[in-house]
């Protein structure tokens, strides 16, 4: 009797690891590209991942969001497959689908598909007031971080200098900081002005204005105009007043949104179970940052989205009675 008791219990053991090594085989791992650990990206990454990851029992899905170099950066992870997901600002996600600037060495994405949209963006410059800058012009001759390559603020910032006819000659510095080490430069007197594509409010900027008497600047004029008259994907933006010390006035920019992509090949159960972790848990979501406050369903599923949305996001979508 002891040694079939024993057989038993070597048998069952046996098979007991056999099925736990299906599980784990079974499971699977998603990465979402995010951004600097200072912006909106890596808080809106570290969220979906936690809801995913709540429900990991279930959906066989667990989830990591580490900080990336930002919307250009997760495009070309998305391409390489280091991230399965990636959130980026919706010009990213059309100029990688047409292969525009700064996509055209890798040429046109075709298969970048939509999953979601999140919270607005706005192009923010924010300068020490001593450095006497009051608009776009202003800039010139100063010491400006424009942001690191393969950035979000970094494309949108040469950007906003084409329109301008500038190069980096103009400027008497052209950083490229990233965002998490632009607010003690500006505080160490270290440049006169930095930039971000980012929600509001952010972290970097309330750290800076809270340390050094700095103003945002507004980006407007001619060519800003031009510019939105132009790319479809920009919109008039403003950053409201009373966010940060020092800046009671609303300041006029240019905005876009933050968009969650992935690739076509990407498996559409696995789209689905991230986009329903997320709509379930909205309200939860909403409050992990200010910036998400206003996120609604109707926008989230259309507003800024400029590549065809995932089968996996649409399949939620229309049980959920959203689309057709």
């Amino acid at each position: 009797m002891k040694c079939l008791s024993l057989a038993w219990t070597l048998s069952a053991g046996l098979a007991l690891s056999t099925i736990g090594g299906v599980a784990q085989a079974q499971e699977k791992y998603v990465t979402i590209g995010t951004g600097g650990q200072t912006g909106v990206y890596y808080v809106a990454g570290q969220s979906i991942c936690r809801f995913v990851n709540r429900d990991s029992a279930k959906s066989g899905i667990r989830c990591n969001a580490p900080a990336s170099g930002g919307g250009v950066a997760n495009v070309n992870g998305l391409r390489s497959g280091e991230f399965n997901f990636g959130i980026m600002q919706s010009d990213h996600q059309f100029k990688a689908m047409k292969g525009l600037p700064p996509f055209e060495q890798q040429g046109a994405m075709d298969d970048l598909r939509a999953v979601m949209s999140l919270q607005s963006e706005v192009f923010t410059v924010l300068a020490r007031r001593d450095a006497g800058i009051n608009g776009l012009d202003d800039l010139k001759g100063k010491r400006v971080n424009i942001g690191n390559p393969g950035s979000g603020q970094r494309d949108t910032f040469d950007e906003v200098m084409r329109l301008q006819g500038w190069d980096k000659s103009v400027f008497k510095l052209a950083s490229e900081l990233k965002p998490a080490e632009q607010a003690s430069a500006l505080s160490d007197n270290n440049i006169d002005a930095m930039s971000y594509f980012v929600g509001h409010p952010n972290g970097a900027i309330q750290e800076a204005t809270t340390t050094v008497d700095a103003v945002l600047v507004p980006i407007t004029g001619p060519q800003i105009d031009k510019l939105l008259s132009e790319k479809s994907y920009y919109t008039k933006a403003e950053i409201p007043g009373g966010l940060y010390k020092g800046n009671d006035k609303p300041t006029q920019s240019i905005g876009g949104k933050a968009v969650l992509s992935v690739s076509a090949k990407t498996d559409p159960d696995v789209v689905y179970q991230v986009v329903k972790s997320v709509f379930e848990n909205l309200d939860r979501f909403r409050k992990l940052h200010p910036s998400f406050a206003d996120l609604k369903e109707e926008d989230m599923i259309k507003v800024g989205l400029t590549a065809p949305l995932h089968e996996g996001a649409a399949r939620y979508y229309k049980e959920r009675g959203w689309l057709k």
